[in-house]
């Protein structure tokens, strides 16, 4: 368990200072070039705050916690649509405003129903293999929180979080036989939607076809595939990128991992992507040696967050999958995302402190359940 949680903070913290190098290379030549890192340091150090608080929790605090912490990330996701709060960014109402701080809602969301999925299958664990109270009821406030996301519209989150809520009630106990069916529904219904949203069908359009689009729907991606490839093995040397100076939209953002391709080269983005794995592994390793079912599925849930989520952004830099607007996790710039994922990171820390010795995970000779039913000699 040490080295799994030694090899956890030490990828995390790696990727988080590569995020803080890369965001300013990547914005230095802006008007306030210390800005965004500047953001980025005082999200960082309050999601360092969130990790310690949630790293020094106990399951029983988390479980009290989860409904509340929903419950509050639905109003927020409401508050939105109000006027004078909810903002219209990009034809999409993503974000809240106060004053020069803006939050996106959808972010807490995520951590807050991982937890309350989490809770819901410990609670009901002996109901999970049924079809009402294992997929039917936790269901309905899963679809209420990711249809909010979905109508913001939000896609690309409200397929990761499909994603990995129906993994967490699979662990959970519910039977393959359920989620199939209703998972190729809702995979109709995305294709339905995506092909009656004409930015959508474009993007699709522009992936298939990244060479005819090159200049339209495709742009950022095909940029993204020359930042790529200019870089070679060891890059152009930090800060000497060009992709950046225009050519790549929101290239401190969703497509930072260009940059890192480009200045630093393909080794570098092979260990940033290593790093993603080693987190993954780490998290489920902590997950098999947590102390209950709470801490299974909490774990499971907030590896799959990470590991998809990096899975997905990387997968869109290389055009491996079409454009879905999520950050690399600890790398990209936004407060919310990684003030988040720190959060996320005490959450595994905190199982991990309070898992189970390895010689616990097995019943022992002896115990008492074989003792209860071992034959009585008078």
């Amino acid at each position: 368990m040490k080295l799994a949680v030694t090899t956890l903070v030490f990828c995390v913290a790696a990727l988080l200072s590569l995020g803080m190098v890369i965001l300013y290379s990547a914005t230095m030549y802006g008007t306030l070039p210390a800005r965004f890192l500047i953001m980025q340091l005082v999200w960082g150090g309050l999601g360092l705050v969130a990790c310690v608080a949630l790293a020094a929790s106990d399951e029983k605090l988390l479980k009290r916690l989860a409904l509340p912490v929903l419950a509050i990330a639905a109003f927020l996701l409401l508050l939105v649509y109000v006027p004078g709060i909810g903002g219209l960014t990009n034809g999409a109402r993503r974000w809240l405003h106060f004053g020069r701080i803006n939050i996106q809602p959808s972010e807490l969301a995520k951590i807050a129903l991982i937890m309350t999925v989490a809770w819901y299958c410990d609670r009901h664990s002996r109901h999970m293999p049924t079809f009402w109270r294992g997929l039917a009821v936790p269901g309905i406030f899963i679809g209420l929180v990711i249809g909010l996301i979905f109508v913001e519209p939000d896609r690309g989150t409200s397929i990761l979080l499909s994603a990995v809520c129906a993994i967490m009630l699979l662990v959970g106990g519910v039977r393959w036989r359920y989620v199939v069916p209703i998972g190729l529904v809702v995979v109709c219904a995305l294709a339905w939607s995506l092909t009656h949203d004409s930015m959508r069908s474009h993007r699709i359009a522009g992936w298939l076809n990244p060479e005819e689009h090159k200049t339209g729907v495709g742009f950022q991606a095909y940029q993204g595939m020359l930042a790529l490839g200019s870089g070679g093995w060891t890059g152009l040397g930090l800060g000497n990128g060009r992709q950046k100076l225009g050519f790549i939209p929101e290239h401190h953002t969703d497509f930072i991992l260009a940059v890192v391709g480009e200045e630093l080269g393909l080794i570098a983005t092979l260990l940033v992507v290593l790093g993603y794995v080693l987190i993954v592994i780490c998290g489920l390793f902590i997950s098999m040696r947590a102390s209950g079912m709470f801490g299974l599925l909490l774990g499971t849930g907030i590896t799959f967050l990470i590991g998809l989520q990096a899975f997905i952004n990387i997968g869109v830099v290389t055009s491996t999958l079409p454009n879905k607007g999520l950050p690399l996790p600890f790398v990209s710039y936004g407060g919310s995302n990684l003030m988040m994922m720190m959060a996320a990171v005490g959450l595994l820390l905190s199982l991990a402190r309070q898992s189970r010795a390895p010689e616990a995970l097995r019943e022992p000779a002896g115990s008492e359940a074989e003792q209860a039913f071992a034959p009585q000699t008078p």
